[in-house]
């Protein structure tokens, strides 16, 4: 009985994986498909990353994604990192309500949060006479930023229970100041949480699509939405080429940040 319950266990697991990835490989096949219509038999070409290099709103739309991934990264990582440790070793009043509003931005709809943020946007320009300000890429890097705040909050505050604050205390003992403390041993015990909320922080900024909607000016657009522009006018194969190239690059990325990093704890030294 245990042998059948392991085997359906297993079986379960392998139909999930198939389910989540079997997608993901066609789409990158295709891409190597001559066939503008996917027809088979399949023939590997080249001609649509070729198609894709000759593709200038494409590739500008990618380029303004990544700047602004890049920049949302940055900003909110360091913010982030520096809310949870205020969260995780100070007390002060309000903490409870500050760290019960980092829920709604999480649990609200994007399409909601969006349309919040075009209002506010709009208002504030209305406000000091500059209309034009409610739209365009400092809007979307804000509103980016605003969605992966609570993300990096919560990965940072969860590697920063995983050592107690005597280790801290330790330190500030044997004479280290707040900031060699901070620099010397909090620092190096962060950063694993540090660059996986780097990491979520881009992702979230760079997969975005309905703040970058709602937010981008006329003329201006990011990856997803090009590409959802792009799907309404008439789906082509080099959308499958700039998604295999950012499957590759996500995953070479990832395996590259966990052979440094160990995020799934520390090994024995038998091992």
């Amino acid at each position: 009985m245990r042998r059948i319950v392991d085997g359906g266990i297993r079986l379960y697991l392998v139909l999930v994986l198939v389910f989540l990835y079997l997608p993901i490989l066609v789409m990158a096949l295709l891409a190597f498909n001559k066939s503008p219509l996917y027809g088979l038999p399949f023939e590997f070409d080249l001609v649509w990353f070729k198609a894709l290099a000759e593709n200038d709103r494409l590739l500008k739309a990618g380029m303004n994604s990544i700047l602004i991934a890049l920049a949302n990264t940055v900003v909110a990582t360091s913010l982030g990192t520096m809310a949870a440790v205020a969260f995780g070793r100070y007390s002060f009043r309000g903490k409870t309500i500050m760290q019960a509003l980092l829920f709604p931005p999480i649990a609200i709809p994007w399409l909601v949060i969006g349309t919040a943020m075009l209002v506010f946007f709009f208002w504030i320009g209305k406000a000091i006479g500059q209309p034009g300000i409610a739209r365009g890429l400092h809007a979307i890097l804000l509103g980016h930023v605003a969605l992966s705040l609570p993300y990096v909050i919560f990965v940072v505050g969860a590697r920063l229970n995983d050592y107690p604050k005597a280790v801290e205390e330790a330190a500030a003992t044997l004479g280290a100041t707040p900031w060699q403390v901070f620099r010397r041993v909090s620092v190096p015990i962060l950063a694993p949480g540090v660059v996986a909320a780097a990491l979520f922080a881009f992702a979230v900024s760079f997969d975005q699509f309905v703040i970058s909607y709602f937010l981008a000016p006329s003329g201006v657009t990011t990856l997803p939405v090009e590409i959802y522009t792009s799907i309404r006018k008439g789906f082509t194969p080099e959308i499958n080429a700039i998604s295999t190239i950012i499957i590759f690059v996500s995953m070479g990325l990832m395996l590259i940040v966990a052979r440094f990093y160990r995020f799934g704890g520390e090994r024995s030294g038998n091992e």
